[in-house]
């Protein structure tokens, strides 16, 4: 069972369901989850679930122990940033350091690495599609819930007037219910990522343009926290096997590519740069 995961708390998030309600043969069903009604449908013949959480999906840390049977997680979430540039995005959740945003300190969600490259590649044909003037981009790893399932957020940003924004909150939830068409469809080579900033447009590009889907992707910023305990996390909770790991070489600091590289190579992970 696949699980699509919505707030009450989030604005954007309550568009993109909306949407999906709107499009999609989801029917209302008896069962309620934290006061709201649970929805079902049948997407290319697998079965998906609808529900909506009172409170923000980054705390969702108990979410299988009422649905222990799924098998992918996609939280329909809002985005945010400070320079507000409108923005469709897809990342898995986890913490490669403190738990600052719920989750569990120093663990990661599993990354569905094809799934993601599923929402990316839909958002942005469907962003050319209907002439949404929106950046399309994986995120780094970064957030809670950290969960044993495979679990990715599909957002829509970064600021108010993007939330309610009707048209791009449609394109997320096309973007979303084409991925879990595929699910359990793994075409491309999966690679863990790091360097670079949080939007990591080379890592996008290189999905985009190549066989490629990055799964866990470890920001610049998060480097200092990582080391082989956390790198090795990355790679074994992937759903898919990690051929490789692509480094932004020239995102990442010189004073942390020995060490990275010697990390690598202790857990036998062959890298490429771009």
């Amino acid at each position: 069972m696949i699980l699509i995961v919505a707030s009450s708390k989030d604005t954007a998030s309550l568009n993109i369901k909306k949407q999906i309600l709107n499009h999609y043969n989801f029917e209302e069903t008896a069962e309620i989850f934290q006061e709201n009604p649970v929805y079902s449908a049948e997407v290319n013949g697998k079965k998906v679930k609808l529900v909506t959480l009172i409170d923000e999906s980054i705390y969702a840390q108990d979410l299988t122990d009422f649905f222990p049977n799924s098998e992918l997680i996609v939280f329909i979430s809002r985005h945010s940033s400070i320079s507000g540039t409108p923005t469709l995005s897809v990342h898995t959740p986890g913490n490669l350091g403190e738990a600052k945003m719920g989750g569990i300190p120093r663990k990661v969600s599993v990354s569905p690495a094809n799934a993601m490259r599923d929402v990316l590649k839909a958002m942005t044909r469907l962003k050319e599609e209907t002439q949404l003037d929106y950046e399309v981009s994986y995120e780094g790893t970064h957030h809670g819930p950290s969960l044993n399932v495979p679990t990715m957020f599909s957002e829509l940003g970064s600021s108010p007037k993007q939330w309610n924004d009707l048209r791009a909150a449609e394109a997320v939830a096309h973007a979303t219910i084409e991925a879990l068409s595929k699910f359990d469809d793994f075409p491309a080579k999966t690679v863990l990522g790091i360097g670079g900033l949080h939007y990591n447009s080379k890592f996008t590009r290189t999905a985009l343009g190549n066989e490629i889907a990055f799964g866990h992707m470890i920001p610049k910023y998060a480097i200092p926290y990582v080391d082989v305990e956390i790198l090795n996390q990355c790679v074994e909770r992937t759903l898919e096997r990690v051929e490789f790991a692509v480094l932004d070489w020239k995102g990442i600091k010189g004073k942390h590519k020995p060490k990275l590289i010697g990390m690598l190579k202790e857990i036998g992970v062959s890298f490429q740069k771009v």
